[in-house]
């Protein structure tokens, strides 16, 4: 029921996030150029999602590692895949003491599954495999697709919203009434960066579920959810611009509470995945 229940909702929010690009496109010139901002939109989506995993493994400083160097986590991986039934993906490793995890790709052939040495320390096997079988689903759910899609998306209104905001909107029969050239050029950025938040929480409450499903354990998820709530909040990271772009991409909100207030944040709050986990490992069918 869930699959069902989220595939429409990401697919009705994509499909307004869309139809506001359109509606930019329309505003601005008269619709003629419609076709010219979907064309934008495809590409941009196309050449951020190709590149995902460079994008967000160089922010992160990663570096490979081999099985001799995390032989845990070589381990927990190598089980889970061969459990789903799914190629081994790529194994990193941050130098950063901020605790996360983030998986990232353009398919389970060509994915790469991060660590950061913070959560290396807090987090014992159980709890691990916990992480592992979440980021893993991300993989296998298609979401690094889905939140590219969403990134790209958002960030070409901003863009074209900028140039309508200082350029207009061609000749001046064409140009469309000033006020709402304006108030859509405020308003619809602000606007594609909700729906971004909202289709990325979306995301990550399925891969909670399916990943508790192929580790078995929902427990141990819930317990590692709780260590890294208290551990991003001890050493949360800076926002720069590079890790603004690859946060939601991890597996807890790696930025303090303060600097993301939760109408604008990537992640779903921890206590409401904890509770669905435990839920979950009751047998009772998850709320929405």
């Amino acid at each position: 029921m869930h699959k069902h229940y989220n595939g429409l909702k990401t697919a009705a929010l994509f499909g307004v996030i869309w139809a506001l690009l359109l509606a930019m496109g329309a505003l601005i010139g008269g619709g003629r150029y419609i076709w010219l901002f979907a064309l934008f939109g495809v590409v941009t989506t196309f050449i951020g999602y190709w590149n995902s995993d460079k994008i967000a493994i160089k922010a992160m400083r990663a570096r490979p590692v081999t099985p001799q160097e995390a032989p845990e986590m070589y381990r927990i991986v190598t089980e889970l895949s061969q459990r789903a039934g799914q190629p081994m993906p790529r194994l990193y490793i941050s130098p950063t003491a901020a605790p996360n995890a983030f998986a990232t790709g353009r398919n389970p052939k060509n994915a790469a599954v991060c660590c950061t040495e913070g959560i290396l320390h807090i987090l014992d096997e159980r709890e691990l495999r916990g992480v592992l079988g979440h980021e893993l689903m991300h993989v296998y759910n298609r979401d690094i697709l889905t939140g590219s899609v969403a990134a790209a998306l958002a960030g070409v209104i901003s863009s074209v919203a900028q140039f309508a905001l200082f350029f207009g909107g061609g000749s001046s029969e064409e140009r469309p009434n000033p006020i709402a050239m304006i108030a859509m050029a405020l308003l619809a950025p602000f606007a594609a960066m909700l729906i971004q938040m909202a289709i990325t929480r979306t995301r990550e409450y399925d891969a909670d579920e399916d990943g508790a499903k192929l580790t078995g354990d929902p427990l141990a998820l819930a317990s590692a959810l709780r260590k890294l709530e208290q551990g991003t909040a001890q050493a949360p990271l800076q926002p720069t611009p590079q890790l603004q772009s690859t946060s939601h991409l991890m597996i807890a909100n790696p930025f303090r509470a303060g600097d993301v207030s939760r109408f604008f944040a990537t992640h779903p709050p921890m206590k409401d995945r904890i509770a669905r986990l435990e839920r979950l490992a009751s047998g009772h069918d998850i709320r929405y």
